[in-house]
């Protein structure tokens, strides 16, 4: 950089004159590490003035040479009679008060005092101390430019800015911010944290509020504990502050403009969130712990598991509550939580999510052990998949079930490390401190409104009892359970402390604790907020109480229909498409003019089409969901030029439904339990998850086995998702073959679910329509085809589509005479196409083949119509192409046998028992495919073999 251009540029800001030896310093402890000064001055020295035109000025100049010109700045001032001279010595020093702060702010939580019980033993921070800066007792009286630190004025005495830091960042709070990039987060969190060191100004009423929650959970607890001693309730005392957390959070985002929040907790305090936030009458509650059950709610569920809605009173507006359902896999309610959530801000039209807010609280040895953690973090900030921010709360009792030894539990400092990958800020907070943890509430819901971003609160607490109340913890904690006995409670120390300062007295703190009593006695809701709920999520009242034979009408125009057909065909003349993606396009132009029969994805696209102009939504979500794994959807088109989307669904009419086809992130079971959250709260659209491959749905075992497919027993909870699991034996080896059909059926009871496997475009078209036509709401698994979606065989007219309706089974097509038929084969999905290839080569006239395209709920009456026109035969195959254990065979054969005539055989046609679902030859594979054709059509040899 040319010195003249320096020189006018630092003589025309800040750092002119006597501050140029200071800079120097600076300047130098910027270059060994820019993380080492703070971000105001890290910003100038980013932004040097470029040279020439070009950039910054860093690339550009030398460090020796920075440093010679503001030495010899310095001089000239000095000789030059500039109006101050500066002290070098003072001016290192003042560098160093500047390091100190921003110690304060990367580490400060390190040494801060979060351990209500004072058991962690943590090294001191040597940043933290003035001395380790050269800072002396001296210094200590001197004042010092304080930069950006938002207390005190632009300068401080050394002792008042040391205890204005210890203050703010070693107190109760242990603020980590340090490691977002984003300079206006870090320095919004600054403003808000600095300027009241951490505290937040309370009247006497917020005082009392705080207390009157603290007391509701204590009495709670120790009114069940006498009421029920031993059983089981997951006790929150020690943890105690979660509840005045959350009503401060409620309080705050009334003022923001929220109209819903959903919650998702584990069992840790749940009874007590439902009685002391959500308003649950305790008298309903002291029913299930008494053991009574209202036969007309299915299975029914362990209190704890349990889920409740009702609205709560803000000054700013009620806001609905709803406390989502959940297993015991603890942390799989989060992304089920942002799922509905979503669900619910899409209703509303809410693009920056400040109506709806997620809340997800967990323990902490889960948060930090669940991958599904990770997964719902990742998706935070995606398109299809964020929410706005969530607000995740840990009540870390520093014990995850009999383990404390945190060598045992994680690999990092804290069990809130993984929310740093992406960059949400961490507040910890001593819940023996509630000031200090109403103060961190409203920080959390000020700073998720305005970045819409995750923030994490990690409550630091203890916990009184065991993991259960029947539990003895001392036996494996001993030391700290001896702490935790003699260890007041935070009601008892936040009520001395305002008693002591004269907010409260005694008398009307013994008051209170009576007369909550007294209101647990009268079994009423204890919480005054609470409303009647009449800001409702959405109507379910269509779908309840329907079944399977519910009516429907599954018509559609022939001329809408046709219509449709053209629109989902065009696309704009300066969208360029792929080659192979332009001939998709071309030949279902075709099939819209009538010349072409139509194909798997043009029949299901138009499915989307109908559902979008009646005015309901869809959701489709999947890896390479816009285009298809297989290539055949391409819902989403991509412009060759320039890259942009064009998605001809959206086009359909001025009134139509949302679409939403999203490419999702590499997670199985995140998805496809956001998902499942969505659809819980949308029940009139159309949601899809589509595995990439079938196989892949392994890695959301939890999501199926304890939400789709038992919560409807278990909950009462309705789901229309639908699941899309590409399934057939092509060759592609073990993995890529089958979505496990057998795991499906053996969950199916009680009518809880579907599963279908279509075998035509018609097939797919009415079987999607119908999941939104037809007013019911269970989920549909579908075995979704991969050669099928081109195969010349597996295709549908127009007119099928439009006066059809969905075959829960296909009977025998070919003209045969059913007097001449001896075997009936049954089957479903693609080796249908195969056996009937094969039949017609060897033009055999005596085997019958019927589809059942739903094997649940199991079509008993169709087949035994179909069954009529075959009385006589008495030989029945089931063929299928996966293993003997594996498929419908072992899950569905009760089915079978019941459809067939009274002394008639039954027998298999299909692979043997295997414990791999396929194997990984081609060779073997044609081998064993042939067997399974030859067998079920009763051919004399394996001529190919």
């Amino acid at each position: 950089m040319h010195q003249g251009v320096m020189k006018a540029w630092l003589d025309s800001s800040h750092l002119s004159g006597a501050n140029s030896t200071y800079i120097e310093a600076m300047y130098e402890a910027y270059q060994e590490d820019p993380q080492s000064v703070t971000d105001d001055w890290r910003e100038v020295f980013d932004k040097l003035p470029p040279v020439n035109g070009s950039g910054s000025a860093a690339p550009e100049i030398s460090h020796s040479k920075m440093r010679e010109y503001f030495k010899s700045l310095a001089q000239e001032r000095r000789v030059g009679g500039g109006s101050m001279v500066s002290d070098p010595q003072l001016d290192a020093k003042q560098v160093k008060v500047l390091q100190l702060i921003n110690a304060h702010r990367f580490r400060g939580h390190q040494n801060a005092n979060l351990d209500p019980l004072g058991l962690w033993q943590r090294e001191s921070v040597k940043e933290l101390d003035p001395q380790h800066h050269g800072l002396d007792a001296d210094d200590l009286l001197r004042s010092f430019n304080t930069g950006s630190f938002a207390h005190g004025g632009q300068t401080m005495l050394l002792k008042d800015l040391v205890a204005a830091l210890k203050q703010t960042y070693c107190g109760s709070i242990g603020a980590e911010y340090m490691h977002i990039t984003d300079t206006d987060e870090k320095r919004w969190i600054q403003q808000y944290l600095e300027p009241t060191l951490g505290r937040v100004s309370l009247d006497e009423a917020n005082k009392v509020r705080i207390l009157q929650g603290l007391n509701a959970v204590e009495g709670l607890e120790k009114y069940l504990g006498a009421k029920f001693p031993g059983a089981k309730r997951f006790s929150l005392e020690g943890g105690d502050a979660l509840v005045p957390m959350l009503r401060e959070i409620l309080y705050r985002a009334g003022e923001s403009g929220t109209k819903e929040i959903v919650v998702g907790m584990a069992h840790r305090g749940r009874l007590n969130v439902l009685v002391n936030v959500l308003g649950k009458r305790p008298a309903e509650l002291f029913n299930e712990f008494a053991g009574k059950h209202n036969d007309s709610l299915g299975s029914g569920d362990v209190k704890y598991h349990q889920g409740f809605s009702a609205d709560f009173s803000t000054p700013g507006g009620d806001i609905h509550l709803a406390l989502a359902f959940n297993p015991s896999h603890l942390e799989i309610v989060n992304p089920v939580v942002m799922g509905s959530v979503r669900a619910r801000q899409d209703r509303r039209g809410c693009s920056d999510g400040r109506q709806v807010m997620p809340i997800t609280i967990h323990g902490d040895s889960a948060i930090t052990g669940q991958g599904i953690v990770q997964e719902t973090f990742n998706m935070s900030q995606t398109r299809g998949f964020s929410v706005g921010g969530s607000i995740r709360i840990v009540i870390n009792n520093q014990v995850g079930f009999t383990t404390s030894n945190h060598q045992d539990v994680r690999s990092t400092e804290y069990c809130t490390d993984i929310a740093k990958m992406v960059q949400a800020p961490i507040f910890h907070v001593n819940a023996d401190d509630p000031e200090a943890v109403a103060f961190i509430a409203k920080l959390a819901v000020d700073y998720r409104n305005e970045f819409k971003r995750d923030v994490v609160i990690d409550l630091v607490c203890y916990r009184r009892h065991g993991h259960n109340e029947a539990d003895e913890p001392s036996a494996t904690q001993p030391l700290m359970y001896s702490k935790i006995k003699k260890h007041p409670t935070p009601r008892k120390l936040y009520a001395d402390k305002l008693i002591a300062e004269k907010t409260l007295a005694a008398d009307d703190v013994t008051a209170m604790v009576n007369n909550y009593r007294d209101a647990l006695d009268h079994g009423d809701c204890v919480v005054p907020e609470w409303r009647p709920m009449t800001i409702q999520n959405a109507d379910w009242s269509p779908y309840i109480g329907n079944d399977w034979d519910v009516a429907y009408t599954p018509e559609y125009a022939l001329d809408k229909l046709t219509k449709l057909a053209h629109s989902i065909s065009y696309v704009p003349s300066n969208h360029p498409m792929h080659a192979r993606v332009d001939k998709i396009y071309q030949d279902r132009l075709a099939m819209a003019n009538g010349e072409k029969l139509l194909d798997w994805g043009f029949a299901e696209t138009l499915a989307y089409a109908t559902i979008l102009t009646s005015g309901n939504r869809v959701r489709l979500t999947g890896q390479d969901s816009g285009r298809g794994t297989f290539f055949h959807r391409h819902a989403v088109l991509h412009n060759q030029t320039d890259g942009s989307t064009y998605l001809p669904l959206r086009h359909l009419s001025d009134d139509q439904g949302a679409i939403n086809i999203t490419d999702s992130v590499l997670s199985e079971a995140s998805v496809l339990a956001f998902e499942y959250g969505y659809a819980t709260a949308e029940p009139t659209g159309l949601t899809i998850w589509e595995a990439q491959f079938g196989d892949f749905v392994n890695c959301a075992q939890v999501v199926i086995d304890q939400f789709l497919s038992s919560g409807e027993q278990k909950w009462g909870r309705l789901c229309g998702l639908t699941m899309l699991l590409p399934h057939g034996y092509e060759g592609q080896g073990p993995e890529h073959s089958s979505a496990r059909l057998e795991r499906f059926l053996q969950l199916c009871a009680n009518h809880n679910m579907q599963v279908c496997v279509p075998s035509t475009p018609a097939q797919v078209y009415h079987m999607l329509r119908r999941q939104v036509v037809r007013p019911m709401r269970r989920p549909l698994v579908v075995m979704s085809p991969k050669s099928l979606l081109r195969h010349p065989m597996a295709v549908s007219s127009l007119e099928e589509l439009a006066n059809g309706h969905f075959q829960n089974i296909i009977g025998e097509i070919d003209d045969l005479d059913p007097k001449g038929v001896d075997r009936v084969v049954f089957c479903s999905g693609k080796v249908y196409f195969e056996l009937l290839d094969r039949r017609r080569k060897e033009q055999l006239t005596n085997v019958a083949i019927i589809r059942i395209e739903q094997l649940y709920p199991f079509p008993h009456d169709e087949i035994q119509a179909e069954l009529q026109r075959y009385s006589h035969v008495t030989d029945f195959i089931w063929c299928q192409e996966e293993p003997q254990n594996q498929g419908a065979w072992y899950c569905s054969q009760h089915h079978f046998w019941a459809a067939i005539p009274a002394g008639s055989t039954l027998t298999y046609a299909g692979r043997e028992a295997s414990a791999a679902p396929a194997c990984g030859y081609p060779e073997l594979h044609a081998h064993q495919q042939e067997a399974l054709v030859v067998s079920a059509l009763k051919l004399p040899s394996l001529p190919h073999l």
